[in-house]
């Protein structure tokens, strides 16, 4: 049974003791043999790479989102977020507050129409499903993805709320927070994004010779995102080339410099 201070509001429950109970929740859960994903946040940023960092830049562009999520971002980085499963349409987690709530999100899938738009517009310009999941992407397909309500990213009327919290607002801090931890998680499984919006990410590859206007939106060498985005997977693909290109630039100098000229 609920307990509440003389002013009718639940007394303060510290972070620490929050996750302490949390985490003997989860502990059952496990032992009942359900799968148990936290959220854990390093540093302060909420998102490092180009899929996560859009999720959340696409949530923060909305005005219906916007004065409910900043109590979201403290509860995902303080670890709150004890659980979260993303599934095709749906989002299931857990969040430790004065106790564990539930929290569920449905996302409507991507109609066929737009997505068909999608991949038409991005044809030729993604070469590979490995570049696809970096975000090593041109501009002109970063903004088609991107594109406000004609996009991959859903739009709040494409989102439905619900959490077992008694706040009767259409976002609770609990809401936020797992909307938050979403783009934390697609920091290290960006393919979730298309799990959740129930679309197959190989159709956004081409097939060789293939081209459209977006493929021809800046050289490969303009890619979106700096070495720091590249370190998905596990993979410092930007201090690989940083590294390697040098060494390489100047062995063809000092091979050029000591090559014996032919006599004539």
């Amino acid at each position: 049974m609920a307990r509440y201070d003389g002013w009718g509001f639940r007394p303060y429950v510290s972070v620490a003791e929050r996750r302490h109970k949390a985490a003997r929740e989860m502990e059952k859960r496990k032992q009942q043999g359900h799968a148990v994903s936290p959220v854990n946040i390093e540093g302060r940023a909420i998102a490092n790479t180009f899929w996560g960092r859009a999720w959340c830049q696409n949530l923060e562009r909305y005005s219906d989102y916007a004065n409910r999520l900043p109590r979201g971002r403290t509860y995902v980085r303080n670890g709150s977020v004890v659980d979260l499963q993303i599934a095709p349409g749906a989002i299931n987690a857990y969040v430790s507050g004065s106790r564990l709530y539930e929290v569920t999100l449905k996302v409507t899938p991507v109609t066929k129409a737009r997505w068909k738009s999608i991949c038409n517009d991005c044809a030729g310009a993604i070469d590979s499903l490995v570049e696809l999941l970096e975000g090593r992407l041109s501009k002109g397909v970063m903004e088609r993805i991107c594109r406000q309500n004609q996009g991959l990213f859903p739009s709040p009327a494409e989102i439905q709320l619900s959490c077992s919290c008694p706040d009767w607002a259409g976002m609770c801090k609990h809401i936020a927070a797992v909307l938050y931890g979403i783009g934390a998680r697609f920091d290290h499984q960006p393919e979730l994004l298309f799990r959740l919006r129930a679309v197959d990410e190989m159709e956004l590859i081409a097939s060789a010779g293939s081209a459209t206007s977006l493929a021809k939106h800046g050289p490969a060498a303009g890619k979106i995102l700096g070495g720091d985005d590249l370190s998905i997977f596990g993979l410092d693909m930007a201090e690989s080339f940083s590294r390697a290109m040098p060494k390489r630039a100047k062995k063809a100098a000092l091979e050029g410099k000591h090559k014996p000229r032919k006599k004539r």
